[in-house]
């Protein structure tokens, strides 16, 4: 059998070193995200690089690429002050690319430069493309719109516990002025790095299986660049706190740009220390708007029982002026009727004593008894004539004497004198039935003399006739 012809392994590899580096002489500016970034004792960084595609973002194409020490130090320096951070996962980033081949360790992309401004436009194309999306879907505005509750007590704060952001967020929190007491529940959560998005959204989860134990959700972070800050950007995230259906306050800790979250939460503040001012602030508000509705409450009560306690004084004058004139007036008519009475007797008799004389001549022809029998009963008329005249004026005295009782019986001041009294509400309004009344209720009394205020202790409504 013939011997095939055939190659050594290393001879392979050296031809296809050799094709790559004829065919690839010059670098390339590739634009990929980084998946991964690994730093080795020597200072070497060793990345994964990736290109995804598709509506689930599945990798279409995967690299490794290297960064070696000495070209790091220009690199990493020049991203760092173009951006604000280093370079890290979840980056987008555009980078010039010298395409090796090594016989050992194979096909590799050597880094040997970076444009930042194209990371920094991705993430406001992200930013832009999150905001149209949402703004689209109609939920851009409504975490927005949801109340504020009147006091933020209960807190659902959605950090990293080792975070200085959230550190001062309690150190402000706990030291307020006042002594107001907060409720304060960490949901722990990566506030960097590619994971945050999908941390976030967990502790938001979380959250929503206990709506009703909090009064506001409350996102921090300490400062960070505009790539840290770019899993804020993200429409995943930002959907989440659009429609969550409790309150969102963020302090993200960046005092240039606002991120997507900022824009959509109900209220965007600049550090976790504002967001723990705003609260004390939020609190002394509600507290001075309570102090302004007790001095507005107690001024109304005052004036109105003044008011009150003017309008008994006039029933009372009035009462007084009406039941002198009543007085008065009966007096006067009294005095009247006497001497009509007199005046009316005396012409009755005098008439009578006139029809006398005229028939005199007459009487004197008839026997002696018809005229005895027309004495007596002149004499009887006589009599009944001033009987009548007494039982009148008698008459009139009682009535008047009865008037005057009945107008000193409906005298108020009498009647709180025989032990009767008004009954009031703190309000001024008058209780006319045991059933207004109820066990705690504080009372106003008009007794004779003044005025005194009791608390109900227990009460007894009488049974009534079916």
């Amino acid at each position: 059998m013939a011997a095939t012809k055939h190659i050594t392994l290393s001879e392979l590899q050296v031809l296809i070193k050799k094709g790559i580096a004829e065919r690839h002489p010059m670098p390339y500016w590739v634009v990929a995200e980084i998946s991964e970034i690994k730093v080795n004792y020597s200072g070497h960084y060793y990345l994964e690089l990736v290109e995804k595609g598709g509506e689930n973002s599945i990798p279409k194409a995967k690299a490794n690429a290297v960064i070696w020490r000495n070209h790091y130090t220009m690199i990493g320096s020049y991203f760092q002050t173009a951006t604000g951070g280093d370079l890290c996962a979840g980056l987008k980033v555009l980078v010039k690319v010298a395409v090796h081949y090594h016989e050992l360790y194979g096909l590799s992309f050597q880094i040997t430069d970076i444009e930042p401004s194209y990371t920094l436009g991705d993430i406001e194309a992200q930013r832009r493309e999150t905001i149209l999306r949402l703004q689209q879907e109609g939920i851009y505005e409504m975490n927005r719109q949801t109340d504020l509750p009147k006091v933020l007590q209960r807190l659902a704060v959605v950090s990293s516990a080792q975070a200085a952001g959230y550190q001062d967020f309690m150190n402000e929190l706990n030291k307020n002025a006042p002594g107001y007491t907060f409720r304060v529940t960490l949901f722990q959560s990566l506030m960097q790095g590619h994971q945050t998005e999908d941390s976030v959204i967990q502790a938001l989860d979380r959250i929503a299986e206990r709506l009703e134990d909090f009064d506001a959700v409350i996102l921090i972070r300490g400062g960070g660049s505009q790539s840290d800050l770019s899993a804020f950007n993200s429409y995943r995230l930002c959907s989440h706190l659009a429609q969550f259906l409790l309150p969102v306050l963020t302090g993200i800790g960046h005092d240039k740009d606002q991120s997507v979250a900022d824009l959509v939460a109900h209220t965007a503040l600049k550090t976790p220390t504002a967001v723990a001012a705003f609260l004390i602030e939020h609190h002394l508000l509600f507290e001075a708007g309570i102090d302004q509705m007790l001095r507005q409450l107690s001024e109304f009560a005052r004036d109105n029982l003044q008011h009150e306690q003017n309008r008994l004084r006039e029933y009372a004058h009035r009462l007084n002026q009406r039941s002198a004139g009543t007085i008065h007036e009966s007096g006067r008519r009294l005095d009247r009727l006497l001497p009509d009475i007199g005046y009316c007797s005396m012409l009755r008799i005098r008439e009578q004593s006139l029809y006398c004389r005229s028939l005199s001549g007459e009487m004197a022809r008839v026997p002696r008894q018809k005229i005895a029998g027309q004495a007596d009963r002149l004499t009887t008329a006589s009599a009944r004539v001033r009987e009548l005249s007494r039982n009148l004026i008698q008459h009139q005295a009682n009535r008047l004497e009865l008037l005057d009782t009945k107008l000193e019986g409906k005298n108020p001041e009498r009647i709180l004198q025989m032990g009767y009294a008004i009954v009031r509400r703190e309000n001024g309004q008058p209780v006319t039935h045991i059933r207004e009344i109820h066990t705690g209720d504080t009372l106003t009394l008009q007794l004779s003399g003044g005025t005194a205020r009791t608390q109900i202790i227990d009460t007894h409504q009488k049974t009534e006739e079916p």
